[in-house]
């Protein structure tokens, strides 16, 4: 490894080190609080506030023999950049990027809490879905040959390039959820479960059809990874910040909406084994709270397109949809299937949570093989919810 690991008693050596960082002072204290499989993060309180340091690992924490490249921090922090240029507010502000230490520093948003873990306890903030929805919208119109113009977008886009981190998606959502393979773990009693699903063929053809769009379809600079534990959110004042944008790269901006929308469905298998119908009820509408947001913001931002001949918002937002509800599929599915499961449902016990992963199932196979697939999301999710709440009893 050609650079060294931050510690908790490396760090104020470290800020001290950053010309970019000056302003901050003396760190005093320092913690630890990544928990996820790919990177240190640390939270720095210093003379002159907080500030986040996250350093990519050159390998997967649960699995050392896998390596993968630290470099991804530097896209994440270039994607940062403009992410809060055209976003605003809806993401972290980035104070500092290290391409030697593969280190950026990021304002701390203490104050805040994942939503994936409020949601598994049942806690309602109103709006969130709303405000990420816009984001979506932000970056899509902003990143993309409506907010910079045909040479704009393709120059940007020859910038932006992240294969390490795609590779990892078109694997784990796309493909080994769908193959015998090592990442997969699966209970004995879903087994016939997951064999049903992935072996439909309807499901495979519409997962191969996402998977290729995924691949191809260069649209906007997406988030890549938006999902429920990649977002902050307070409620006095209101805020929500979307995070861990180092799998941004330049594709459908039906797969941001799409990612959400699964991550709904996995809180909501959750809420209904649970016997809280009301909060699964209340989860899957958020999807169509999220597509209104994201509708609007578009709307609201389609006059000034650097481009206004030819193309018609409506049919764009018809192709955004079409894309999304597949990827919501996508991303639910590989959950409960394969690699990196989720806290919605691997902290149930054991019995419910095979009812929760056959809810997932069902929901995903009904996204990607039913005849629901147009329209507003709101008929589809509450067709979705009746799905989920047959399979899961």
């Amino acid at each position: 490894m050609s650079y060294e690991l931050l510690t908790v008693d490396t760090v104020p050596g470290y800020v001290a080190t950053r010309n970019a960082l000056a302003r901050f002072g003396a760190v005093s204290r320092v913690r630890e609080v990544g928990d996820g499989n790919l990177n240190l993060v640390f939270v720095a309180e210093a003379d002159g506030g907080g500030l986040v340091l996250k350093q990519a690992l050159p390998y997967v924490r649960v699995d050392p023999t896998w390596p993968i490249t630290p470099e991804r921090n530097g896209i994440e922090g270039r994607a940062l950049r403009v992410h809060n240029q055209v976003a605003p507010g809806l993401v972290p502000e980035i104070y500092d990027t290290d391409d030697e230490w593969h280190v950026i520093a990021i304002e701390d948003l203490s104050g805040h809490r994942v939503w994936r873990g409020a949601l598994n306890e049942g806690l309602r903030h109103e709006g969130v879905a709303e405000d990420l929805g816009r984001y979506v919208a932000k970056v899509a119109f902003g990143t993309s040959v409506f907010g910079l113009g045909a040479k704009g977008h393709k120059s940007a886009l020859a910038t932006a390039a992240n294969p390490e981190l795609c590779e990892i998606t078109e694997d784990l959502v796309f493909t080994e959820p769908y193959i015998s393979h090592e990442h997969n773990r699966i209970l004995p009693a879903n087994e016939a479960d997951v064999a049903a699903y992935a072996g439909d063929p309807g499901v495979r053809v519409a997962i191969g059809a996402a998977k290729l769009a995924f691949m191809t379809h260069a649209e906007a600079l997406i988030h890549g990874d938006l999902h429920t534990g990649s977002v902050l959110v307070r409620d006095e004042p209101h805020s929500t910040r979307a995070f861990d944008v180092e799998f941004a790269f330049y594709g459908p901006v039906g797969f941001d909406v799409g990612a959400l929308w699964g991550n709904y469905v996995l809180a909501a298998a959750r809420a209904l084994v649970l016997g809280e119908d009301a909060h699964a009820a209340w989860v899957l509408a958020q999807a169509a709270e999220t597509w209104q947001g994201f509708a609007d913001e578009l709307a609201a931002l389609w006059p000034g397109r650097a481009d206004p001949r030819v193309i018609d918002l409506e049919s764009y937002l018809a192709k955004v949809y079409a894309d999304a509800v597949p990827f919501a599929a996508a991303k639910a599915a590989r959950r409960v299937i394969g690699f990196s499961p989720v806290s919605d449902i691997e902290t149930l016990p054991e019995q419910r949570r095979e009812r929760a992963i056959r809810a997932v199932l069902a929901a995903a196979r009904l996204l990607l093989t039913g005849e629901t697939r147009q329209g507003e999301p709101k008929p589809l999710f509450d067709r979705v919810g009746q799905v989920m709440a047959e399979a899961g009893r």
